[in-house]
């Protein structure tokens, strides 16, 4: 009889053990867990901080699953194999700064926009550049298979050997080391980079004529329900007040709700 307790308590604290993080074991039991991926080089976005991913988009993520009943899993698989695991739905989700797009919407579902952005331009202080046009016969450094690259390729050609297009998030290198004259990218990042780098001597051209907003959305398998469950949550947490509180984490600022709002459907 002793034995038959011994293993009785055993089995109940292995038990506990596995229901931790503050779920109930029935509460996980009845929780699905979906796949995210992301491409963590982005930062605040998202980017690798000892060993963990983090940023923006990862605390959106997680509260947007929190919100739908879902566990999430994050995974850093890198830029295009986001794209191939969403097509073959080895992943529920990608979320990383992706520009929703009509050619996009074509392979995939997208949620409404949780982000509205523009490209900027970044030079170095005594730069001619001043503005998109003046990009012209210029090496120009865009992130390969970005937005960056799409206003790029639309203002000098698809095919211009001025184009240098650049994997792995190294296109602000290639203007530190003169090997480009500048840099097309997301304004938030662009920003971001120019306050942690001050002593860089960079700064920021902004062109509303020449770059229209770009709306961010999470991607999805095409006909996947999950795209209606995170567009629910995603208005929940605009109206709680939680996607602001994410925003001023990471952005030391207040989001421009009622422009976000303006987005939703």
């Amino acid at each position: 009889m002793k034995k038959f307790i011994i293993a009785g308590i055993i089995l109940s604290l292995f038990g506990l053990l596995m229901t931790g993080c503050g779920s109930s074991a029935g509460q996980a039991d009845s929780k699905k867990n979906i796949k995210v991926v992301t491409y963590a080089k982005w930062n605040p976005f998202e980017y690798v901080d000892n060993g963990k991913v983090v940023g923006f988009d990862i605390d959106l993520i997680n509260a947007l699953a929190a919100d739908a009943g879902y566990d999430c899993t994050v995974q850093d698989v890198g830029w295009d194999p986001m794209f191939v695991q969403i097509k073959d739905k080895s992943a529920d989700a990608a979320i990383a700064g992706i520009t929703i797009t009509d050619d996009r919407r074509q392979t995939y579902d997208f949620s409404n926009p949780y982000f509205i952005s523009r490209q900027s331009i970044v030079v170095k202080d005594g730069s001619n550049i001043q503005s998109a046009r003046d990009l012209t016969d210029k090496v120009v450094a865009v992130q390969s298979g970005s937005t960056g690259q799409e206003a790029v390729e639309k203002l000098m050609g698809k095919n211009d050997e001025h184009i240098k297009k650049i994997k792995g998030g190294l296109t602000y290198i290639e203007l530190l080391h003169g090997t480009a004259k500048a840099v097309v990218g997301d304004d938030t990042a662009n920003k971001i980079f120019i306050q942690e780098n001050p002593d860089e001597q960079l700064k920021i051209i902004e062109d509303k004529e020449n770059f229209s907003p770009e709306y961010f959305g999470i991607m999805f398998p095409k006909g996947s329900d999950l795209a209606v469950k995170m567009n629910e949550s995603l208005q929940h947490i605009i109206n709680n007040d939680k996607y602001a509180e994410i925003y001023q984490k990471w952005f030391k600022t207040a989001p421009n709700l009622d422009e976000l709002k303006a987005q939703q459907k």
